[in-house]
């Protein structure tokens, strides 16, 4: 069984931009496809070149650039994979920010992107629980419209029902939001919206 710190090093990625601004690693699970799409699974240059000094990963591409120590000159890995497989979440959690990425960032009602915040389709004044089932993404002007009324009431509607989402839903939902910047060696384990060649 892993302890909390095997298990936080094997999936504690990095969400914080300001330390991937040089050199991030694309961490793969053991079969090779990212641990998470978003946020996209990356460690910073030092945390892949420890784990490839402790034998926890194997490095599957590299960039050009070199850091030295003492003893050794290592080229910063740009593709690392565990050794270990990981299993992935069963369960999705019901976070702010996995309601929105579910909804893919749109309102529910009427699509838009902006001004996003949730909705209770039942109302809670009306007995509608916070739940996967019952709370949606949507823009405030039509957040304010529904207020606490019923969907019928308010002449709204529901673009889809809202369900759990798997975790291969979570990950196929993540494609579609790829990061500001992807490294030309994370491609071919990156399987984004992009047209195969012939």
């Amino acid at each position: 069984m892993l302890d909390t710190a095997e298990t936080e090093f094997r999936t504690g990625f990095v969400r914080d931009p300001a330390s991937l601004k040089h050199f991030p690693a694309l961490v793969l699970n053991a079969d090779y496809r990212p641990l998470s799409y978003y946020p996209l699974s990356l460690w910073p240059w030092q945390e892949a070149v420890k784990a490839v000094v402790l034998d926890r990963v194997q490095i599957v591409a590299e960039y050009e650039a070199t850091v030295r120590s003492q003893r050794a000159e290592f080229r910063i890995p740009s593709v690392v994979v565990l050794k270990d497989y990981v299993k992935p979440q069963k369960r999705v959690a019901f976070t702010r920010f996995n309601l929105f990425l579910r909804d893919e960032f749109r309102c529910q009602y009427c699509g838009s992107v902006h001004d996003l915040t949730f909705d209770h389709v039942i109302p809670r004044s009306r007995g509608g629980t916070t739940c996967w089932e019952n709370v949606v993404a949507a823009c405030s002007p039509c957040n304010l419209r529904k207020g606490n009324r019923s969907l019928k009431q308010s002449g709204l509607r529901l673009s889809r029902a809202p369900r759990p989402p798997s975790p291969e839903d979570m990950r196929n939902a993540g494609r579609k939001f790829p990061p500001n910047h992807l490294h030309e060696s994370w491609m071919d384990y990156l399987y984004w919206d992009a047209e195969l060649e012939a």
